[in-house]
């Protein structure tokens, strides 16, 4: 299933991120860009996380859900 649709982004292809060593969440929003544009598969992100079985051997836990400080910047005219 698509998890994050801004990156098209699977749950195969964050597992197989887990499975070659991310082993944080700011790990695969580096790697796949998950969570980066609008923000909303964050807490689905984080579930696959979970689900497959990150918990045990990964530095995430479940009760750790934080937002990520986003800057915008406002391009102007020369």
């Amino acid at each position: 299933m698509i998890v994050c649709v801004c990156k098209s982004v699977s749950d195969r292809k964050i597992r197989a991120s887990i499975a070659d060593g991310a082993f944080t969440f700011d790990e695969l929003q580096f790697e796949l860009g998950v969570a980066m544009c609008c923000g909303k598969c964050e807490e689905t992100v984080r579930d696959v996380m979970l689900q497959s079985g990150c918990a045990s051997h990964c530095t995430m836990r479940s009760d750790q859900h934080q937002a990520v400080p986003l800057t915008f910047y406002e391009r102007k005219a020369a």
